[in-house]
């Protein structure tokens, strides 16, 4: 009689155990598909937002402007230049060519773009139009747009920019950037690259900027 009464109670700790196994596992199981699905959310979030951030950065580039809207643009950035660069007019007179990119956007969540679109010229007047394209890496949200004077020292160097139809910083030539800020002037400065450059946006000039890698093609206008 005892004996029978250990056997059951053993048989009842048994089935004890295994309902509580049961209970746990379902637990795990459903913690684990939860998990699951706050990761595919997240991904989906992610892939959402990049998508409309890629897809209006498209809608401005993919509107290409016309000569016009591009030379009045161009006229506002080297108008902004001059303004606020000591000695920015004399120092681009003396170019042999200056390559002006305004408004280039840059937009990106994790891998953005930058492009825009400008003219090249000599003598005060335009002789070619280009668009500038480059990769950049980063973790901004949103949209930055800046302006690029490129300007010529040289005419080997000019002559090699246009030869062809297209030129990437810092392969088919480098490209030194000017630090004209904090009331320094370009007149009083020793420039001997043959091909500098200014970056500068509402704010004014970037102390420290880099294109390198961004690509130049020659555009019909």
């Amino acid at each position: 009689m005892l004996r029978e009464r250990i056997e059951l109670k053993k048989d009842n700790e048994k089935r004890i155990g295994g309902a509580n196994q049961s209970l746990k596992g379902g637990y795990l199981m459903k913690r684990r598909t939860m998990d699951t699905r706050k990761r595919i959310f997240k991904v989906f979030i992610f892939a959402a937002c990049s998508a409309l951030i890629f897809s209006l950065f498209l809608a401005d580039v993919s509107m290409a402007k016309t000569a016009k809207e591009i030379d009045t643009e161009v006229n506002e950035a080297l108008n902004f230049f001059s303004k606020h660069v000591k000695g920015a007019k004399e120092f681009l007179n003396t170019a042999k060519g200056v390559l002006v990119i305004p408004n280039i956007v840059k937009a990106g969540l994790g891998v953005g773009g930058q492009h825009g679109e400008g003219v090249m010229r000599i003598g005060g007047k335009t002789v070619e139009y280009y668009s500038v394209a480059a990769g950049s890496v980063g973790l901004q949200i949103g949209f930055q747009k800046t302006n690029l004077v490129l300007v010529f020292r040289k005419d080997e160097a000019l002559k090699k920019f246009r030869a062809g139809s297209g030129w990437k910083a810092g392969v088919d030539g480098s490209v030194a950037f000017i630090d004209a800020g904090a009331g320094k002037s370009l007149d009083t400065m020793n420039v001997n690259d043959p091909i500098v450059a200014f970056l500068f946006g509402q704010k004014g000039l970037m102390a420290s900027a880099a294109i390198e890698g961004g690509k130049f093609t020659k555009l019909v206008r």
